[in-house]
């Protein structure tokens, strides 16, 4: 059980939103692209670009999470 004085990250739910994140930014840069308008597909691709570094630090925290942790079971919001 997790110590109440400590804060805790919310890492699963996290990533979640991080990956529905990256899908909306996929679907609307393709989209963007479909009807010509570039600088609406640049402005999704950064976006995009920022999600996917955004789940790859998501990634390492919960693999150190889970190291320290000796593989814990967490819910989607712990």
């Amino acid at each position: 059980m997790a110590d109440p004085g400590r804060a805790q990250s919310a890492l699963n739910l996290r990533l979640v939103l991080a990956s529905f994140g990256l899908a909306c930014t996929a679907v609307l840069a393709f989209l963007a692209i479909w009807h010509h308008n570039l600088a609406l597909a640049v402005f999704c691709c950064v976006l995009a670009s920022i999600t996917i570094t955004d789940i790859v630090v998501i990634t390492v925290r919960r693999r150190r999470r889970r190291r320290r942790e000796h593989g814990a079971p967490h819910s989607l919001f712990e």
